[in-house]
């Protein structure tokens, strides 16, 4: 674990944070920079932060905002002529289906 310490109400820290992660490795060696999996809440759910774990290769958990998840929800059903979205859209990880949303 990490933390980077700011005055008040910074600016979020999400990338200076995870720059700051090292895991020892058992034996020799040197310590791991990248982890396996992060884990966060609504507050780090930016495409630019989702971004960054792309490009290191790190898998996230990061629950969606309700509005952006709507609102994602409402892009999907006019892209594809009102179906329903297959994309994850809750916290839990479970997936919607065309046969449990209301068209």
């Amino acid at each position: 674990m990490s933390i980077v310490v700011t005055a008040g109400q910074h600016s979020p820290q999400f990338e200076p944070v995870l720059a700051k992660v090292r895991v020892p490795r058992i034996g020799l060696g040197r310590p791991r920079v990248r982890p396996n999996r992060v884990r966060a809440d609504k507050a780090y759910a930016s495409r630019k932060n989702r971004a960054y774990l792309r490009r290191r290769g790190i898998r996230c958990t990061i629950p969606d905002k309700a509005d952006q998840a709507r609102n994602r929800q409402n892009s999907d059903l006019a892209a594809v002529g009102h179906r329903a979205s297959t994309r994850s859209t809750t916290a839990s990880g479970t997936r919607w289906s065309a046969g449990s949303t209301a068209s």
